[in-house]
């Protein structure tokens, strides 16, 4: 149950809860015993059998602390009857045994209302600190997962986790307390009968432990078909037009049935074995309560036993009290070993190492004064080098454009200028610091990034403009747009610049979008702009109004603009061409296009010469 502890350390945070817990579990435990035990002299006096004590006891020592509380109680219970008589007594015991009971549920409740403070707390931060690892991990981590999957961690593994594992908290403290407090008063009533209840317990809990073995593996294979499952429906929902342009819903749906079928059994699979539990615990205590009644009957009718008959039944009825506790322990291991599961999967991700490091004296850097250097740098994602051997210099105040066919590592440099990867080998820098030794906050303060896809949030145009400027005032907003092109549309939304985008932008066409996009690289002011493929998705003649837009942006700037069209990069003060990693021509617009080259051959194509 390795993960089950380790969820357990959050529980730190929230010790006073845990104390307080114990302290009314402790008492609840106490009074539950208790309140079965004032029940044996209601037998005595039912039976006409009451153990009468006439002479006040006297203590002795600690020792025999529990001979004297019942001589004490019985001599009470002796006086009461001779004083008040049977009928009297009776109604004393059960109004006394009522207040046990009260007092034994009114400490569970405190004991499970302190309790709720722990789940709900830990379950905060198991999402908090999933959420701020996602965040904080690198992208090659994302690529190589479903998105899907992830959200299943972050939802579905930690609500398991709650029902499975923090449900079972309480119980885990409580009932135990309840067992070991019966059994030792158990055991002081009858050393000898107690002693055969041990020999019978631990086959009954062999037994049930046989059942659990699969339970663990099975919820894990559930767990990870809830992510494939969720995978698909989000790839569903960001792809329904193509899913519905090529009449592919069967095929789709087809697939997502075939995960929830998965799904299906193995949950099925899962619920037998875990609603076998209680059943089964429930028959083998009964078995084990028949066994007593026939070995300790037998000693108590041939009186070889020390027990009379009233505290045998009240022996009886103490067993029985310990018998559920017992269930409720097996129940628990069964939601445990389920849990533990989704705990696993929790745990894999908040115990993925981040390999784009920070350095422990790494140095904030505040501005960009001369130039960026790549150094004979190599870089692959898998196996293949995107990159190798690669050098280029942008001095400060350039625009430095990168063209060539896909796949040439164009849009590999500007995810290793922010650190989004690593280079493999060689080194980056900035005015002559490599990146490394940069905090990487520092470093991508410096840059601003407008990417082929307008990656937009579910928010106002304000606070999509200002992400990464919290504190911009609503007139640096407006010059941003105004600088963006993008005011001319943001006026004719119905509350302007409070109108909320909706998912992903989705009420923008996606100029707007791009417009949006390049206002809120604007607004932050960065000294280096890097422009990715920053207009292939636009139409004609959105392209030319976020032209106009960059080119405003773009001056008295450091820029990299990587270019699948063209036309934007014509002003370019250096162009550099392409392939498979490596520089083969570079020059300005003019230059290459007389050279009649590789640059001269993608323009030829793009009809623009």
């Amino acid at each position: 149950m390795s993960y089950f502890k380790d969820i357990l350390k959050y529980e730190r945070r929230y010790r006073k809860y845990t104390v307080l817990n114990v302290v009314f579990n402790i008492l609840y435990a106490i009074f539950n015993v208790l309140s079965v035990l004032a029940f044996i002299p209601v037998l005595g006096i039912l039976f006409g059998i009451e153990n009468k004590v006439t002479v006040k006891p006297l203590y002795e020592s600690i020792t025999k602390i529990g001979s004297y509380l019942k001589d004490l109680f019985y001599h009470f219970i002796s006086n009461k009857i001779e004083t008040q008589g049977s009928i009297k007594t009776l109604l004393f015991i059960c109004l006394l045994a009522l207040s046990l009971f009260f007092l034994k549920n009114f400490f569970r409740y405190l004991a499970s209302y302190s309790i709720t403070f722990l789940r709900t707390g830990i379950v905060r931060d198991l999402r908090n600190q999933l959420y701020n690892k996602i965040v904080t991990l690198q992208i090659a981590y994302f690529s190589e997962k479903r998105k899907g999957d992830i959200i299943a961690r972050m939802t579905a593994d930690v609500q398991e986790v709650e029902v499975s594992i923090l449900t079972s908290i309480e119980t885990i403290v409580r009932e135990p307390l309840t067992v070991i407090i019966a059994i030792a008063i158990m055991f002081f009533m009858s050393a000898k009968l107690t002693l055969f209840v041990f020999i019978l317990l631990p086959v009954s809990g062999f037994i049930i432990s046989s059942i659990s073995k699969k339970l663990k593996s099975k919820s894990e294979k559930a767990q990870k078909e809830t992510g494939n499952f969720l995978s698909f429906i989000e790839e569903t929902l960001s792809g329904l037009r193509i899913i519905k342009g090529f009449n592919a819903e069967n095929i789709i749906e087809s697939k997502f049935n075939a995960s929830t079928k998965k799904f299906k059994n193995l949950m099925t699979s899962v619920f037998h074995r875990q609603t076998l539990a209680s059943p089964m615990s429930e028959f083998l205590g009964s078995a084990t309560i028949i066994a007593i009644l026939w070995y300790g009957g037998s000693e108590v009718l041939s009186k070889t036993s020390a027990l009379q008959p009233d505290e045998f039944f009240g022996y009886i009825v103490l067993f029985y009290t310990v018998l559920n506790p017992i269930k409720l322990i097996t129940t628990a291991y069964y939601k445990i070993q389920k849990g533990e599961a989704s705990a696993e999967r929790i745990m894999q991700v908040l115990n993925t190492e981040n390999d784009i490091k920070e350095k422990k004296n790494a140095v904030i850097k505040r501005a960009f004064t001369n130039k960026i250097e790549f150094k004979n740098i190599s870089f692959k994602y898998k196996n293949d080098l995107v990159l190798e051997g690669f050098s280029l210099t942008i001095n400060k105040g350039e625009t430095v454009a990168l063209v060539g066919q896909s796949g040439s590592g164009k849009s590999t440099l500007a995810n290793l200028i922010t650190r989004f990867y690593d280079v493999n080998k060689g080194v980056i820098l900035i005015d002559g610091e490599d990146i490394k030794d940069i905090t990487k906050k520092s470093l991508r303060d410096l840059m601003g990034i407008v990417s082929q896809e307008s990656i937009l949030f579910n928010d106002t145009v304000a606070n999509n403009i200002k992400l990464g400027m919290q504190n911009a005032t609503e007139k640096t907003i407006l010059e941003a747009s105004e600088i963006a092109n993008a005011n001319e549309f943001i006026q004719h939304l119905p509350e302007k610049f409070n109108t909320n985008i909706g998912d992903s932008g989705n009420i923008l066409s996606g100029g707007q979008k791009q417009r949006l996009s390049i206002a809120r690289a604007v607004l932050k002011n960065p000294p280096i702009m890097i422009l990715d493929e920053a207009t292939s998705a636009l139409d004609s003649e959105s392209e030319q109004l976020v032209q106009v837009a960059l080119e405003k942006m773009m001056k008295n700037r450091t820029s990299l603009v990587i270019a699948h069209r063209l036309s934007t990069i014509q002003k370019a003060d250096k162009i550099l061409v392409m392939k498979k990693g490596k520089i083969v021509e570079q020059g300005k617009h003019q230059e290459l296009l007389e050279k009649k080259g590789e640059y001269f051959k993608l323009v030829s194509m793009q009809s623009l010469s």
